[in-house]
């Protein structure tokens, strides 16, 4: 009987370990969520894209859909764009759908560094057409809690990347 107590003691004690252990996928999306705010700087890209070298940039990120959701948004000085991402968990994965001006809508799955400071999105499959070119990867690195590092890079037709790099200073 006392080893049937033990054991049954044991095995709630690991049902709740298991419980409140959090999934890489969370940990990535709760770091991701620390991003929430208003941020500003400048974009260079690589090769250098003459029309939005140097543009200064707004991003807003927001924790939407009841903490299930974070929405990027990005615009800039005399850019008509305006792109819409979403970062979000599906299942025990970290997701991005990025809709993008070019028609479509990629997305990636993100990993967290193993030093907790950046999140990197690889890409699984996009919606809608490629002729404009699409969204291939995406990286964000936390500085520190006011300073963050955006990396998107784009595929042009014609199998053409440019790299875009945002380095961004929180406004509020």
């Amino acid at each position: 009987m006392k080893f049937l107590r033990l054991m049954s003691s044991v095995a709630l004690l690991v049902l709740s370990i298991a419980a409140f252990a959090q999934s890489d996928a969370q940990k990535s999306f709760d770091k991701m969520k620390t991003l929430a705010g208003s941020w500003e700087g400048r974009l260079t890209t690589l090769p250098p894209q003459a029309e939005m070298e140097g543009k200064t940039m707004q991003v807003t990120l927001r924790v939407t859909s009841m903490g299930n959701a974070l929405l990027h948004e990005m615009t800039g000085a005399g850019r008509p764009d305006d792109p819409i991402t979403m970062v979000y968990l599906d299942g025990d994965r970290l997701l991005l759908t990025h809709y993008c001006d070019a028609g479509n809508r990629p997305r990636m799955e993100g990993k967290l560094s193993a030093d907790g400071k950046t999140a990197e999105f690889e890409f699984l499959d996009v919606a809608g057409g490629t002729q404009y070119g699409h969204m291939l990867h995406a990286a964000f690195n936390l500085i520190d809690a006011n300073h963050h590092i955006e990396e998107w890079t784009y595929m042009g037709p014609g199998d053409k990347p440019v790299r875009a790099h945002f380095d961004l200073q929180r406004t509020k």
